[in-house]
């Protein structure tokens, strides 16, 4: 089995060590560069690049300057999509945002993680899990969404939580880390 296979099935793998995926990060990073240095009025070149680099793209959307991320493909976006500048998302796993999501500033998505076992962690491996967005979610500034997550639909994650577990549909969820503390009606 590949790194790359390793990587999608959420198994260990090394991808430091894989001449596939090393390419495929640096195709990522070229993409992200160009999509980054475009001039802001450049909304059709920047369109253009979103739609080549991201695994799916639904409607309308806008990436505010600057995004990083990994891989690309495995990212999905929903219609009516906004994010504020400096979104970072691993993308080891599949990162999918539904319908009318807005992301704050200096968001990240990390689906990446290593092993807690420090000689397993010096070798560079690591491991990716999925996250999920749901439709109708606010993000706020600074949040962080760690590996494995679903947030379900309308949600309102406050700014500068650290999101752990899953947040159920209609809440309000604040914190590191992050908790319901409201249900919405």
């Amino acid at each position: 089995m590949t790194e790359k296979e390793k990587m999608l099935k959420g198994m260990i793998y090394d991808a430091n060590n894989d001449p596939r995926l090393i390419a495929e990060r640096a195709e990522c990073k070229e993409l992200c560069h160009d999509y980054n240095h475009l001039r802001p009025k450049d909304v059709e070149g920047g369109r253009k690049i979103i739609k080549e680099l991201l695994g799916s793209v639904k409607g309308n959307f806008l990436i505010e300057q600057p995004f990083l991320c990994d891989y690309g493909y495995n990212i999905h976006i929903g219609d009516n999509f906004y994010a504020n500048h400096n979104l970072v998302i691993l993308d080891g796993a599949t990162v999918k945002f539904g319908d009318n999501v807005f992301v704050a500033p200096n968001c990240g998505f990390y689906t990446a993680g290593h092993p807690i076992d420090a000689a397993e962690r010096n070798k560079g491996l690591e491991y990716a899990r999925p996250i999920t967005v749901g439709n109708d979610v606010w993000i706020g500034g600074n949040v962080c969404v760690l590996p494995g997550v679903t947030i379900g639909d309308d949600c309102v994650i406050g700014a500068g939580s650290v999101v752990v577990k899953d947040i159920p549909p209609h809440s309000v969820a604040v914190g590191n880390p992050c908790k319901v503390i409201k249900k919405i009606k």
